[in-house]
């Protein structure tokens, strides 16, 4: 049961970096590198400001503004000064390696007896629990430092999941979705494709910077190399989701960004149960996204000369 917990857990938190790839990726058009750092921005930005005794809350929040602000340093350099928008991403990315040294002062920054946002929640249950540290779930005891986390990290996921699909019905967001579908036609409309290029991307990157927040608060540390191979975990859920739920509109989209995650996490945490090496994480994640973007197509092909050739 701790097993799934974690892993419902988990991949809830990294559903909002999935959320930031799909407003890059899918929305904007915008392969955005940027990920690989931001999210590792706005977990040693809240690191810091936590073991320095800022609220949670307000360290989470910062943690936010600054992946935004990695975001927005991405689109300036793609929208103002023409970098291709690869090498932009590549370039912040590269950057933020550094930046994240300076930020935490070292490679790794423990959270050791520091409160997180889940201290809330964590409260509760252990009331619940009559003041013992591991709460009965379906006959299998939990402790109520998971449970607290899990709790907080599914209000903060619906509540981003159902701000973002309004947001996305709004003016702002249906001129955000048109800048990346048709640039064209949203300059005739006389908005600034570029203007809207550059706020999608920093909205992505808090997204993601929120997602590394509530990622070091969960495990109890900040790490310069937790970044890495993030982007391609974003790619991967939304490829899973689209194949689960489709992208007939925003809302659907959304859910099936968060379902492919959980999804996503929950194979992982089964082969590692299974005695899958650590080390071999990475190469089965590109391998899970291989399968993603070639199967379907694979299948649609195979389909489509079976039941074309016996409706011929």
């Amino acid at each position: 049961m701790t097993l799934v917990i974690g892993a419902f857990t988990i991949g809830l938190i990294l559903s909002l970096l999935s959320l930031g790839v799909l407003i890059s990726f899918r929305i904007l058009r915008f392969c955005d590198i940027t990920v690989d750092g931001s999210i590792t921005l706005g977990a040693a930005t809240t690191a810091v400001l936590l073991v320095k005794g800022v609220p949670p809350w307000l360290a989470t929040l910062a943690g936010t503004v600054a992946g935004m602000a990695a975001g927005f340093v991405t689109g300036i350099l793609h929208t103002r000064f023409r970098v291709q928008e690869l090498l932009s991403g590549i370039l912040v990315m590269t950057a933020l390696y550094s930046i994240n040294l300076r930020v935490m002062g070292r490679s790794n920054v423990p959270l050791l007896d520091v409160p997180s946002l889940s201290a809330g929640p964590e409260a509760w249950l252990t009331r619940l629990a009559g003041g013992h540290d591991s709460l009965a779930v379906a006959g299998w005891p939990v402790p109520v430092r998971d449970l607290g986390m899990l709790v907080t990290v599914l209000l903060v996921a619906g509540l981003v999941a159902l701000l973002l699909n309004l947001f996305l019905l709004t003016h702002l967001g249906t001129a955000m979705r048109a800048a990346g579908e048709n640039p064209q036609m949203i300059r005739a409309q006389g908005v600034d494709n570029r203007t809207m290029q550059v706020f999608g991307l920093a909205v992505s990157n808090g997204l993601v910077g929120l997602a590394g927040s509530l990622l070091a608060q969960y495990q109890g540390f900040a790490d310069v190399q937790m970044g890495i191979g993030m982007m391609v975990w974003g790619l991967a859920s939304i490829i899973i989701g689209e194949a689960l739920v489709g992208r007939a509109s925003p809302g659907l989209t959304i859910c099936g960004a968060i379902m492919g995650t959980i999804l996503f996490r929950l194979l992982v945490a089964i082969a590692l149960r299974w005695g899958l090496d650590p080390n071999d994480l990475k190469l089965v994640t590109a391998g899970f996204v291989f399968a993603a973007l070639v199967l379907p197509r694979w299948a649609g092909v195979l389909g489509r000369k079976l039941f074309g050739g016996r409706h011929a």
